[in-house]
């Protein structure tokens, strides 16, 4: 079990109960890189950085509930979209994301992915989608909001996952987490008519959405659902790139993981809680489960690591020799690591001398660079050497 409360600034987001130290990673080769502060004042718990690709602008997303503009390198002192009256922050919730409609120079559609705050419960994950105002290109239309979809999340005040974002056949795509408490103690992740435990795609190139007709079929007289793939603990970032999507699942105690899978490939069961990573717990199923979708690269918690914060494939023009490497951290030890692919095989690098301190999520903003916000709400860019 996992818990905001448990960092300085009420922002816990995936921190363990308990810690079981395996054997540590072994020294990884370098890559080089630094950090140059974007902001490290201003802000109330960053969570999120996005832009339309090509914009100047880019826009923060603040954990209570507003998104910010950034216009010249200034935080603009009208918020893009205030909705903190509506956003619960108890536990691991708050505005989590949002994403740009692939037409937004022409519809101006943002879609924005919150935990409602809804009395006596510990909120429903919620995704609406607002126009931006006719008048004003740093505003969002609040008249405009249009619910989209909505997930009951009522066990628990942990593991809402999740972000939402387009995938490149324009799809939108959601992951959610398990449910929350400990060990899938709800049975949502292997259960493939629950929304918890999942990445979901829809259509929503009109409202109310509609499932695409190649979503999977799911067994067991389950059918076709929202569901794209199953069998996720807390995927709190995934992110595509060149026709792969890279899903970053944070885990218990035992293992934080990387599933790196075409983004076309359907119906896959990234094996919760059968599986931790590579390591069996058995918990919904034997280990021998076929068809179970394993981890490119997966590391364990010695050394004081606890939790995954994933990231994006770099795709930006300062640093091109990180061009096609995915960048990612962990929560309790702030590294900056990188990992690419040869036929299906994980290389990781590991910045020397470089800490974020306690990253909270990354952000790209719309030239491909890349961005990490921390839990003391700093912004940090990442530069060259």
């Amino acid at each position: 079990m996992r818990v905001w409360h448990s960092l300085p600034v009420a922002l816990g987001l995936l921190l363990p109960a308990g810690c079981n130290n395996s054997t540590s990673v072994a020294e990884l080769p370098p890559f080089a890189m630094r950090l140059q502060p974007v902001f490290t004042a201003g802000l109330s718990s960053p969570i999120d950085l996005q832009a339309p690709p090509g914009d100047s602008r880019f826009f923060i997303a603040e954990r209570p509930g507003r998104i910010r503009v950034v216009q010249g390198g200034v935080v603009q002192t009208t918020p893009f979209l205030d909705i903190s009256s509506r956003v619960t922050t108890q536990g691991e919730a708050g505005l989590l994301s949002f994403a740009f409609d692939p037409q937004y120079s022409t519809n101006g559609f943002v879609y924005v992915h919150f935990i409602e705050d809804i009395p006596n419960t510990t909120g429903d994950i919620v995704v609406e989608r607002y126009q931006i105002s006719s008048g004003n290109p740093n505003l969002l239309d609040i008249s405009s909001a249009q619910p989209v979809i909505r997930i009951l999340h009522r066990d628990a005040s942990n593991h809402y996952g999740g972000r939402v974002a387009f995938g490149p056949d324009g799809k939108l795509y959601l992951s959610a987490g398990d449910g929350g408490g400990g060990n899938n103690q709800f049975g949502h992740a292997q259960n493939a008519a629950s929304h918890l435990g999942k990445l979901m795609r829809i259509d929503v190139s009109a409202l109310p959405y509609t499932i695409p007709a190649d979503n999977p079929v799911w067994p067991n007289n389950v059918g076709q659902n929202e569901n794209w793939a199953i069998g996720l603990r807390n995927p709190f970032r995934y992110a595509f790139d060149a026709g792969q999507l890279y899903i970053a699942d944070v885990g218990e105690n035992a293992r934080e993981e990387i599933d790196v899978v075409s983004a076309s490939a359907s119906g896959l069961n990234y094996g919760w809680s059968i599986m931790e990573g590579t390591f069996c717990r058995g918990i919904g199923g034997p280990c021998t489960t076929p068809g179970l979708t394993a981890p490119v690269y997966d590391y364990d918690h010695g050394g004081g690591r606890c939790a995954i914060i994933g990231g994006y494939v770099y795709r930006g023009a300062a640093i091109p020799e990180l061009q096609g490497q995915y960048l990612f951290s962990d929560l309790c030890t702030g590294f900056v690591r990188s990992l690419s692919l040869t036929n299906g095989v994980a290389t990781v690098s590991e910045a020397p001398n470089v800490n974020v301190g306690t990253p909270l999520s990354f952000g790209q903003d719309g030239f491909g660079e890349i961005y990490v916000l921390t839990a003391d709400n700093r912004v940090l860019r990442i530069v060259r050497q």
